[in-house]
């Protein structure tokens, strides 16, 4: 049973894997979602302060940009799935939203496709005095590297990575 239907944007998480109710869920809706015209990037469902939440982060197929309505139309559709299928014996609140322009990156496939680009990575423990840098994404195979201001290329490990997300460089936007 869901509390309420919200729509938000979210700028980074815990990376890991997908738990087995998300797993459950995706296997349940994804196909409706890509009726829809959209791709789902992820999903989440997680407690905060003492409230579940079973977050959807949907992308436009082609690559426009997903507003309200999109995620309200969303929602709207995975609204009788959910309650049919009922996945989640917990009272959770269910929210639909863009991946936004810092999305997080907790799948293999969001570091794959974010080779190229700046991100934030935040560890759990600390490497050379520090636990959070930024730089430019240069491979995420057996780890992630990553290529810094300086030049400088520091290697992550995927067990170390407690949060990453895209670094959205805002003055680029300031200047369109």
């Amino acid at each position: 049973m869901r509390l309420a239907s919200l729509f938000m944007y979210v700028y980074g998480w815990k990376v890991k894997n997908m738990t087995k109710t998300e797993l459950e869920v995706k296997s349940l809706t994804q196909k409706r979602i890509e009726s829809l015209g959209y791709k789902l990037y992820d999903i989440m469902f997680i407690k905060e302060a003492g409230d579940w939440f079973l977050r959807f982060f949907i992308e436009k197929e082609d690559g426009s940009n997903v507003d309200l309505d999109d995620c309200e139309k969303v929602s709207q559709a995975l609204d009788p799935i959910l309650d049919e299928k009922d996945p989640i014996s917990e009272s959770y609140s269910l929210e639909v939203s863009s991946c936004g322009l810092e999305r997080h990156l907790r799948e293999e496939e969001h570091f794959k496709w974010a080779v190229g680009k700046n991100i934030l990575v935040k560890t759990f423990k600390p490497i050379e005095k520090s636990k959070e840098f930024s730089g430019v994404l240069v491979a995420y195979d057996d780890c992630l590297k990553l290529k810094q201001d300086n030049d400088k290329v520091i290697e992550i490990s995927k067990e170390n990575i407690a949060t990453s997300k895209i670094l959205y460089n805002w003055e680029e936007l300031k200047n369109e």
